[in-house]
């Protein structure tokens, strides 16, 4: 009988290979023992999707209402009310002073309302509002594994022998943000890297076209690296289908632009012309976990191009623990952004500056990639670190407040993602510091339904 191997996840070690023109700041391949890594085996698909279901309900019921009744009203005369309206099961509250009762058969729910309301000892009749499991995706290594988006706390072990202290609540809150918005299919994020993996099932019902590879100068972006497929699925891979992760923007699309080689280098016309193109082909969001050391007119005046036709650039700061990298420098139109742990505090190999803006978790950030880089014997993912792993975390953020406001400017869009960080570093550092800008992202309180701008 054959023998079938388990596959494994790949690890990735963080190293920074910043170089001449633009490079990547993420690592080579640390392949994890298949015999000694946990993640060998796969993790059972148990988590339901009630909870999906749930959230695409209506949110109010269309049969029953809560009634208060005026101050002396018992409840004995209460209840007798309701059974001479000839309302359905009654049932009585009694710690909050309410009665649920179900309409009449006879008359719809708005009509049964109005007419209770006319009763003088009624004080108030409202609907009987649903409440739900908020939206939790069934991907198997959503729960186990990301913890940048939903941290328990405890500790996580990948590999062979590397484990992580976990900080409960040290992630970027999306759980109760996905249920506000999940993403529209007609935001869509282009991703200037080493091309996609279009192949991949994370991604391969999310890219709107072959996209642009300016590298080789043809219409077919097919990553031939690993990063662009990675920064890709953090931001925006399938979700809710059994499989691998979950994304940040799960509903919105992908644009895939090839501006690094192979190698994961490029230069800044490659840049500056995927930056151009990308915003004159329907991008609403950019990504750019890449960074030039050299500060040049030409690349700002293309972030402005992009910018002023209303796309939110987003920008990594880059891995050297020195100062900001090019784009992400140009303040006034990308969004600069730094790496968190897993415990909330700054990564040490992030670079700090004042064109900072905002921080995502950025150490050991699962994502996927392709196949043929993974190899035969492990699943088309690994763990990587790096302030590439922020940047499509945020850039997923811009593309949730696009679909859910859609009339917003990028400007806007870029200060709420500001004003709502959390400022885990408050004690240290209060308020915009040159570390982690405004804070640690918070996706549920950058999409809450309320005014956020002044």
């Amino acid at each position: 009988m054959a023998t079938t191997r388990k596959k494994s996840l790949p690890v990735l070690a963080m190293l920074s290979i910043f170089g001449f023109g633009l490079a990547v700041s993420e690592a080579g391949p640390q392949k994890a023992s298949k015999r000694n890594d946990s993640a060998a085996r796969r993790p059972a698909r148990t988590i339901r999707t009630e909870g999906l279901r749930r959230a695409a309900r209506a949110a109010r019921a269309t049969d029953r209402m809560l009634v208060r009744f005026r101050t002396g009203v018992s409840a004995e005369n209460a209840e007798a009310i309701l059974r001479s309206f000839e309302a359905g099961k009654v049932r009585h509250l009694p710690a909050v002073g309410v009665f649920r009762a179900e309409k009449p058969a006879s008359m719809s729910l708005s009509e049964a309302m109005a007419l209770l309301r006319q009763n003088p000892d009624v004080e108030s009749v409202r609907p009987d509002f649903r409440t739900r499991m908020f939206a939790v995706p069934n991907d198997p290594f959503f729960k186990t594994y990301q913890y940048n988006l939903r941290n328990l706390g405890g500790t996580l072990t990948i590999g062979s022998g590397i484990q992580i202290t976990l900080t409960a609540g040290a992630d970027i809150k999306a759980v109760l943000a996905w249920d506000r918005t999940t993403g529209s299919a007609s935001v869509v994020i282009a991703f200037l890297d080493t091309g996609v993996d279009m192949s991949h099932v994370e991604l391969k019902n999310k890219v709107v076209s072959a996209g642009r590879d300016f590298v080789n100068g043809d219409m077919d972006a097919t990553d031939d690296n690993w990063h662009g497929t990675w920064t890709a699925g953090i931001a925006a891979a399938e979700t809710n289908n059994d499989e691998g992760i979950a994304g940040v923007a799960w509903g919105c699309m992908v644009l895939p632009v090839k501006v690094l080689d192979a190698d994961g280098n490029g230069y800044y016309d490659e840049l500056i012309d995927g930056l151009t193109w990308a915003a004159d082909n329907g991008a609403k969001v950019v990504n750019l976990s890449l960074g030039g050391d050299v500060d040049d007119p030409a690349l700002e005046a293309a972030c402005k191009y992009a910018y002023d036709k209303g796309v939110v650039i987003v920008a990594a700061a880059g891995n050297d623990g020195t100062s900001v990298s090019y784009p992400a420098a140009y303040d006034s139109y990308v969004l600069a952004v730094a790496a968190t742990d897993a415990t909330d505090v700054h990564a040490s190999f992030s670079n700090p500056g004042p064109q900072i803006d905002v921080a995502a978790p950025g150490e050991w950030i699962l994502g996927p990639v392709p196949q043929w880089y993974a190899g035969p014997d492990y699943l088309p993912y690994v763990f990587g670190s790096g302030t590439s792993a922020a940047a499509p975390q945020v850039a997923g953020l811009a593309a949730l407040i696009r679909s859910a406001k859609s009339w917003l400017t990028a400007k806007q869009v870029m200060d709420i993602i500001r004003y709502t960080a959390d400022d885990v570093n408050k004690p240290t550092l209060p308020g915009k510091d040159d570390e982690i800008g405004y804070g640690r992202i918070n996706m549920t309180r950058a999409l809450v339904p309320y005014k956020l701008l002044r």
